[in-house]
């Protein structure tokens, strides 16, 4: 009788766990990650396609010919590594709550690490001659991380009200790169910039200040993403953007204000050999040289230098490509070095 009494009293604390975790379950609270989100159930639930247009604390919002779905990604994303991105082309699985779980993510055009986004079609590189001042040295960087990247750099120089930013106009036309003027505070420029923009998937980055999120709301009023004020003291801007996250524009354009995109680390950029296919307009000029391996430095007959100074190319492009150069060298040597430490 013992033993049948404690079997009894086992059976039910077992059911009334059971009945404690259903009703945890629907109190909606979030699934651990990589779990099914409570009421989720495999069984009859069906498979669509769509795009992540922004992710928080664990959730994928993903947008879909059915509207947006908050969904939460398989363990096995995990497993093998892989995190998805906002901007990634997905497939999930649906269930009766309305609620979703991410199963596989589709062949990415690009990625980035910071900030964390996928496929963009667009950068749009936003600088100024007005504070704070863009040096070309950041623009350059950011258009080969482009070019690298599969995306198309448009450079957009703000503040026109106050700078007419001519140098760095003439410097980015010249170099073949489409190059556009804008000013928030008065609407220049905005319908060049948004027809330059129309169907793809930008991103938007430039050093802080510049003008990104004031560019954005101008285009698309009602908008109302969160301004910065300039600093005086350091001649920039503060950060605004808190995450990342895309937008559908009535001009047909999805963008993305995306802090972080102006800081990298030169060996994600590219080898030393490689560097010189990040620079579209040395492209004539490469082949030409009379050493196979010219480095476009100091050596005799290289068609880069000599372009440089018939002005042919732009000054302080080659002056960019050969800070990048040196970067991309003493990365090496560290890497080497910290090879034969171990």
């Amino acid at each position: 009788m013992v033993t049948e009494f404690s079997c009894f009293l086992l059976q039910r604390m077992v059911h009334m766990v059971l009945m404690d975790m259903v009703e945890v379950g629907n109190c909606g609270g979030a699934a651990p990650d990589g779990v099914e989100p409570p009421g989720f159930s495999a069984r009859g639930a069906s498979t669509e396609r769509g795009t992540i247009f922004k992710a928080l604390s664990g959730f994928y919002y993903v947008e879909s010919g059915e509207g947006v779905v908050e969904c939460r990604a398989r363990g096995r994303f995990r497993l093998e590594g892989m995190s998805p991105l906002v901007g990634d082309r997905v497939e999930f699985s649906t269930a009766e709550r309305g609620k979703g779980v991410l199963t596989q993510v589709l062949e990415r055009k690009n990625s980035f690490v910071r900030p964390p986004i996928a496929n963009i079609d667009i950068m749009v590189v936003v600088a100024s001659a007005a504070i704070p001042v863009t040096e070309p040295y950041l623009i350059d960087r950011l258009t080969a991380i482009a070019v690298k990247n599969n995306c198309e750099p448009v450079i957009c120089i703000n503040k026109l009200d106050l700078d007419p930013a001519d140098r760095l106009y003439d410097i980015y036309s010249a170099a073949g790169f489409s190059t556009v003027r804008t000013s928030a505070a008065t609407g220049e420029g905005m319908d060049e910039l948004q027809d330059m923009m129309r169907g793809a998937v930008c991103a938007f980055t430039g050093n802080s200040g510049v003008g990104k999120s004031s560019i954005l709301n101008a285009i698309e009023p009602g908008f109302r993403i969160s301004v910065g004020d300039i600093s005086k003291k350091l001649g920039r801007g503060r950060h605004t953007t808190r995450h990342v996250e895309l937008y559908r524009l009535t001009c047909g354009a999805v963008v993305a204000d995306t802090p972080g995109f102006s800081a990298f680390d030169p060996d994600r950029l590219a080898s030393k050999d490689a560097l010189q296919g990040l620079f579209p307009d040395f492209g004539q000029y490469l082949g030409g040289c009379r050493f196979l391996d010219c480095a476009h430095q100091k050596e005799p007959g290289c068609k880069v230098l000599e372009a440089v100074r018939a002005g042919k190319l732009q000054k302080t492009r080659w002056e960019s490509y050969a800070r990048l150069y040196e970067q991309a060298l003493e990365y090496k040597e560290w890497e080497s070095g910290a090879r034969k430490r171990k």
